[in-house]
């Protein structure tokens, strides 16, 4: 048994006494290498036993109900099987979304069918491909938070509504299995469809994201550019990792950073030795000021402690009875405990069924609820905060970091997918200005919206490297060097390194996703930030950068000799204060054409000449 004295009190120094048996200690995991105050341990031992079903368990015999009665909300509803005609009375069975299957609803005097009409006014019903009988629930209001799921288990129609309904979930499984039977999706068993144009893919995969028009026409008022001479891109070498002495040396005796733009400088040329990270990524990520004291930092680490365990604590004493009631919650803690059970094994740290590590994921994930509710958990969460409980190794550090990250990357995850839509525009943008023959291309195999690169952007890379270069890659972007949006040049570093595969062997729109996907654990993270950096040095030194260009970059508008420029007079290109990597605005978008050469740089601007700001 376990006991605890509480006292009301303004502060967590209330809780003067917990004990506790032997048995009943949990499994504390990678955290016990961090000691929290006392009061603290009793939150991790407070839940409710859930039973078996949480959906559709049937009521005692009170009020004289049948013990066979039961009660679900819509919300819940999976799908539901009719009886075969002609096979005695009808019947229908309810299934739910938690795979729950309820009691036979039997209709003695037939008119089931009057039932199925009464639901179909709340939700969408339509029959499963596979068995008439099935009608399959869809829920066109759901939420974009979907769980993970085999596309490949079902019928290659389902892959396409997925990805019109759904392009979180679409993109975040393997494509790499999708080939050709995604083009016989859209034709269907008719022959008479077989002759459809390729095109129609990519109007309908477009049509996913609404607002998303990355490859824009020549219309009047925009500005077009025919031909951008970048120059000559330069060599770039990186330095070793920052070293726990160089790291010293650059902390005062009351624990300041001392120079903490040469310091980023130096996370950003070679990144950081594993033993640095679990202090340094607190200050890359914002949690701790570089300008903080070491003093100053254990209040604040005391500080979020406290705060952190009490949003804890309100969802672990939630009841299940209060939680039936709350779809929300209920919903996040079904997807938290699907996407955890999904991490990645190949690290020691997540290995095993019932590891520690997995339980703090999922803690932190139901905690972060309490903290933005109105965003809750969306697919792809786990995914960020999984590198962060490793190199963190505590429950409390990982929390506020991962909470950190997720203000820059909440657009990423809202349900409009403004973030989304942003990023893909302003990456077609970079591509065509480097290249605008390989983005020809893209567009005449109808991948020209660049929706291959989807998951790269919502999860900042995590599935495309090994789970050690994840680690690099992110807290070189965490330094916001050496510009603005330098993902999208990461992005750019990739496609332009396999150009050459695409083009040359002819690749259509089947085969360029599935080699894209395919690319996952093979790129050198090392090779691909070298060249993501020259490309950047390259974009600086251009004294022509089209205005679009200059503002996804953070470039300074008025050192930079644009088509709309005053006089004609070389400026120089410099850079601006730095700005988050991440951050997602609505930028400008630029339609620009030609081939990149050597001849002199010819600019076309319409006298009314105006921007395009996507929707």
């Amino acid at each position: 048994m376990a006991a605890a004295g509480v006292v009301s009190g303004k502060d967590s120094s209330s809780v003067v006494e917990w004990t506790q048996a032997p048995k009943e200690r949990p499994h504390r995991g990678p955290e016990h290498l961090n000691s929290y105050e006392a009061e603290w341990d009793m939150v991790n031992t407070v839940s409710f036993k859930r039973k078996p079903h949480t959906n559709g368990d049937a009521p005692s015999h009170r009020n004289g109900k049948s013990k066979w009665s039961f009660l679900f909300s819509l919300t819940d509803l999976k799908s539901i099987k009719q009886n075969k005609e002609g096979m005695g009375w009808s019947y229908l069975v309810f299934c739910l979304k938690d795979d729950v299957v309820l009691p036979a609803l039997h209709f003695h005097q037939g008119d089931s069918k009057l039932l199925i009409e009464s639901l179909e006014k709340h939700v969408v019903l339509c029959e499963s491909p596979q068995d008439k009988r099935i009608l399959l629930v869809n829920c066109q209001n759901k939420s974009l938070s979907q769980s993970f799921e085999n596309l490949l288990d079902e019928p290659a129609y389902g892959l396409i509504q997925k990805i019109k309904k759904d392009p979180y979930t679409a993109t975040m499984v393997g494509f790499s299995k999708v080939t050709n039977y995604i083009f016989d999706s859209l034709r269907g068993t008719d022959p008479s469809t077989h002759q459809r144009p390729p095109s129609e893919m990519a109007d309908f995969l477009s049509d996913a994201i609404p607002g998303l028009k990355i490859n824009q026409q020549e219309e009047p008022g925009f500005e077009v550019i025919t031909r951008i001479d970048l120059g000559e891109r330069p060599v770039v070498q990186r330095r070793e990792p920052v070293s726990l002495e160089e790291w010293t040396k650059n902390i005062d005796s009351e624990g300041r950073i001392l120079d903490v733009d040469n310091m980023k400088q130096m996370i950003f040329r070679g990144g950081l030795s594993h033993s640095l990270r679990k202090q340094a990524w607190k200050f890359l990520l914002g949690y701790f000021p570089w300008d903080s004291t070491k003093e100053e930092r254990t209040q604040l680490q005391k500080q979020k402690t406290d705060e952190y365990f009490r949003m804890k604590l309100q969802w672990k004493s939630v009841s299940e009875e209060q939680e039936k009631r709350n779809s929300r919650l209920r919903d996040y803690r079904s997807l938290i405990e699907k996407d955890v059970n999904r991490t990645d094994r190949t690290n020691k740290f997540y290995e095993g069924q019932d590891n520690p590590g997995l339980i703090l994921l999922h803690d932190i994930l139901m905690t972060y609820c309490m903290y933005d509710f109105d965003l809750g958990y969306v697919q792809g969460m786990s995914d960020l905060l999984s590198p962060l409980l490793y190199v963190m190794e505590n429950e409390v550090d990982a929390f506020w970091c991962f909470a950190s990250y997720m203000d820059q990357m909440h657009q990423n995850f809202e349900e409009q997918m403004q973030g989304m839509k942003t990023q893909l525009i302003q990456l077609s943008t970079l591509l065509r200005l480097l290249d605008s023959g390989f983005c020809s291309y893209l567009e005449s195999q109808d991948s020209g919206y660049l929706y291959f690169c989807f998951r790269w952007l919502l999860i900042r890379f995590k599935r495309e490297f090994s789970f050690l270069d994840i680690l690099r890659l992110w807290e070189v972007m965490w330094t916001d060097l050496p510009c603005k949006n330098f993902h999208l040049l990461l992005c750019c570093a990739i496609l332009e390194s396999e150009k050459q595969q695409i083009m040359e062997k002819h690749f259509g729109f089947n085969e360029i996703l599935k080699h894209i996907n395919e690319l996952s654990m093979k790129i050198d993270v090392e090779d691909i930030l070298c060249k993501a950096e020259a490309i950047s040095l390259q974009m600086v030194k251009c004294k022509e950068l089209p205005q679009a260009v200059c503002e996804i970059l953070g470039l300074q508008d008025s050192e930079v000799t644009t088509p709309d420029s005053d006089t004609g007079e070389d400026e120089s290109v410099g850079m601006a204060h730095p700005t988050s990597a991440f951050q997602s605005t609505t930028l400008p978008t630029l339609a620009a054409s030609g081939s990149r050469d050597d001849s002199p740089t010819q600019i076309s601007v319409s006298p009314n000449a105006s921007r395009l700001t996507p929707a």
